[in-house]
């Protein structure tokens, strides 16, 4: 049995709150849109149990068509609510067409409480504390990205109203790339209730928080990689059998999503991502993972959204090469729904990176480059283009600090 597919502008979130209303209710499936082009191959109908196609591309990667039943989204839903303090009022200020922005939706459906939702466009914390401020209910909830928290916590240090408003939250989400552990620091010595949160459209967003799993969700570690089951994952990919069954598989009579990702868990159970198994490099003989000299060097000042990739190297074999552009080197990348950011803070030279890098992880993840651009390739979810990055450092064109 299938049901119908209804493309929804996605620049007009009520719309796509209304839809998703229908669609967790048996009506048409929904699919959230960036723009008035609907794509020849975008099916008028889907499996019955899809309530929610999310196209997303992953940062290395082609693009996706996740099918995401209702009973997995209202089980995501339930998890954060058993897992936070349970339901409440949200305030969107992520794309509708992300997971974490339909996630706040779903939310907000599911506890019958009627969202504040930002104007699509530039992040102004101004404007976030003013949403937060009309919300009514007592839990109050939010979700953002690394930087636009970086984003609200500069402006709470000299308006008193962004910092009261973003300490009234019962708890503000942060995910959709690593958070720099200095930003969760800052946060919470601000008063900040935030909560790190790990999952992907696969799995209806976020199951696993401050490395816990929330409801039934189950995490383990299969020759490294991080696995995860539980009720909320997704349907699989609309229209590509292939990436579905190497994606999804059941073990034990439970079906598990393999996410790519490197990771450990420790003795009681906390999850620790290390980055895509992918990303991993053989220089001069070692093994390097480019996640954990990101998140190093997400740590220096002015590089809270640098990317690291891999370069070709005569002598080493391979190198990390750090990417940094004007806009991200302020922690600000400039993407919808991000803030732009006066005060370009400076960046450290490249003997200081390496030197931190190879204090962290060893002399062979130094970081070979340091390549500054005017302004990194986006994706259409706003994320950097890891692939076009890694094309641009290997071609040896970009400048070099």
């Amino acid at each position: 049995m299938t049901r119908p597919l209804l493309p929804v502008d996605a620049r007009r979130p009520l719309d796509v709150l209304e839809a998703l209303r229908e669609a967790l209710a048996g009506g048409p499936a929904v699919a959230p849109r960036t723009d008035d082009h609907v794509p020849a191959d975008l099916p008028g109908s889907v499996p019955q149990p899809v309530a929610l196609v999310v196209e997303t591309s992953g940062s290395s990667g082609v693009p996706k068509r996740v099918m995401l039943p209702a009973d997995a989204l209202l089980a995501g839903a339930a998890a954060a609510d058993g897992a936070l303090s349970g339901p409440g009022q949200w305030l969107l200020a992520l794309p509708a067409h992300y997971v974490a922005g339909t996630n706040v939706l779903v939310r907000s459906i599911a506890a019958d409480t009627e969202p504040e939702v930002l104007a699509p466009g530039h992040f102004d914390p101004v404007a976030f504390a003013e949403a937060a401020r009309r919300l009514e209910h007592p839990v109050r909830y939010a979700s953002l990205v690394p930087a636009q928290l970086a984003a609200v916590l500069d402006a709470a240090e000299h308006d008193d109203g962004v910092a009261d408003a973003a300490q009234s939250f019962a708890a503000v989400l942060v995910g959709g790339q690593a958070t720099p552990a200095s930003l969760v620091d800052r946060a919470r010595a601000s008063g900040v209730r935030i909560v790190r949160t790990y999952g992907s459209s696969e799995t209806s967003g976020g199951c696993v928080y401050d490395g816990v799993p929330v409801g039934r969700t189950r995490v383990e570690i299969v020759d490294g990689q991080v696995e995860l089951a539980g009720p909320s994952l997704a349907l699989g990919y609309l229209g590509d059998d292939a990436r579905t069954t190497a994606a999804f598989v059941e073990r034990d009579g439970e079906r598990w999503y393999r996410t790519g990702d490197a990771g450990e868990l420790s003795d009681v159970g906390v999850l620790t991502v290390a980055g895509r198994l992918d990303d991993v490099v053989v220089s001069g003989g070692e093994k390097v993972s480019l996640g954990l000299v990101e998140r190093v060097v997400r740590e220096q000042p002015g590089l809270g959204s640098a990317v690291v990739v891999r370069a070709p190297h005569e002598r080493w074999g391979e190198v990390p090469v750090v990417v940094v552009g004007e806009p991200v080197s302020r922690g600000l990348p400039e993407a919808p729904g991000l803030p732009e950011s006066p005060g370009l803070p400076a960046l450290p030279g490249l003997p200081e990176l390496r030197a931190a890098v190879a204090a962290a992880l060893g002399r062979a993840a130094a970081p070979d480059r340091l390549v500054v651009l005017p302004e990194l390739p986006l994706l259409a979810s706003g994320k950097p283009d890891r692939r076009a990055l890694q094309a641009l450092v290997a071609g040896g064109d970009p400048a070099r600090n």
